[in-house]
């Protein structure tokens, strides 16, 4: 079997199809389908330990099946088919594209995701009432990407050009990206957009990065990104470029600022909502959740190493100043 067709049981119920005469679950079983491998780090090992706080004890209470595509966007569907024909009771993703494939796999077997907008992506009808199959928690990405910019100006002043690493494989929506240009014509400053969507693509922006004259880094909200940012942080630190990003975790790995939710947090919401389904709960009726709290981190050890100085109105704005 090809590494990026892998799909990995993590309980022997998990291994085997629902059909006439197969073995009949012991338990409820969740799908889980990512893009990136690293997300069973980043994304997989936090869901099922909170999952577990819940009550649900894997290979007694609860099984999984986990698919994951080796950076190959086209194997997606196929490993999207193969969940739902698992006998899943509930399929669970991380990120906008991941969360549509699973749509357009399955109308029925519940979806609980991490995503952007899920109104603007056409997989609810509300945000208090989906009134389809898939419900989750909004990360919101449209209106945060924009606001970055604001709190990276902030931080440094003199900003004139500053760059965008962006994941194509995660599209940016016309009204995210209107709200982005808007900001940085606000603050007299001008974009560059840099792409990757997989590790080899990364490495190239990396290297553009350095020279391509930039005052700092805003890093676009991404599943993929997410997944390789101790890459991006070390890159940009070494470049002496600082940088933005989108989870309050990576400022307390070395970024320099991080303005946005916990993505713990984001985590546990989707556990619970699991959970609720489990129970019997429909996602048709389960609203759509969202952080609980946008929180300011300035990592001013990191600041050091760049040779920069936060102004003190930032330091003051801050709800954590890593020292």
């Amino acid at each position: 079997m090809r590494r990026r067709e892998v799909i990995a049981g993590l309980s022997a119920t998990a291994a085997w199809p629902r059909a006439a005469g197969a073995q009949q679950k012991t338990s409820p079983l969740i799908g889980i389908l990512r893009m990136p491998p690293a997300a069973l780090d980043l994304f997989i090992r936090p869901f099922r330990a909170f999952m577990t706080g819940l009550g649900w004890e894997e290979g007694r209470t609860v099984a999984y099946r986990i698919s994951y595509a080796d950076g190959d966007a086209a194997r997606m569907p196929e490993l999207a088919k193969a969940l739902v024909t698992s006998g899943a009771d509930v399929l669970v993703a991380a990120g906008t594209s991941s969360i549509r494939v699973l749509q357009n796999a399955t109308a029925t077997i519940p979806i609980v995701g991490l995503g952007e907008d899920f109104v603007g992506a056409g997989f609810a009808k509300s945000m208090a009432r989906p009134g389809g199959n898939v419900t989750g928690v909004s990360i919101l990405a449209t209106e945060l990407d924009a606001k970055r910019l604001e709190v990276l100006r902030a931080a440094l002043p003199t900003a004139r050009q500053i760059g965008l690493i962006s994941d194509p494989g995660n599209p940016l929506s016309a009204e995210r990206w209107h709200l982005i240009e808007k900001a940085a014509q606000a603050l007299g400053v001008r974009l560059a957009v840099f792409e990757a969507r997989s590790e080899e693509e990364l490495h190239r922006t990396l290297h553009l990065l350095k020279g391509a004259g930039l005052d700092a880094v805003n890093v676009l909200s991404s599943p993929f990104l997410n997944s390789v940012r101790d890459q991006i942080v070390a890159a940009l630190t070494q470049a002496r470029l600082p940088a933005i990003y989108q989870w309050t975790e990576t400022a307390r790995q070395g970024g320099l600022l991080a303005y946005g939710p916990s993505l713990s947090e984001a985590y546990r919401h989707v556990a619970e909502l699991v959970d609720r389904v489990l129970k019997g709960a429909k996602p048709a009726e389960l609203p759509i959740e969202q952080p609980t709290r946008i929180a300011l981190i300035v990592n001013l050890k990191t600041a050091r190493e760049l040779g920069i100085t936060i102004p003190p109105s930032l330091l003051i704005r801050a709800d954590e100043v890593i020292e």
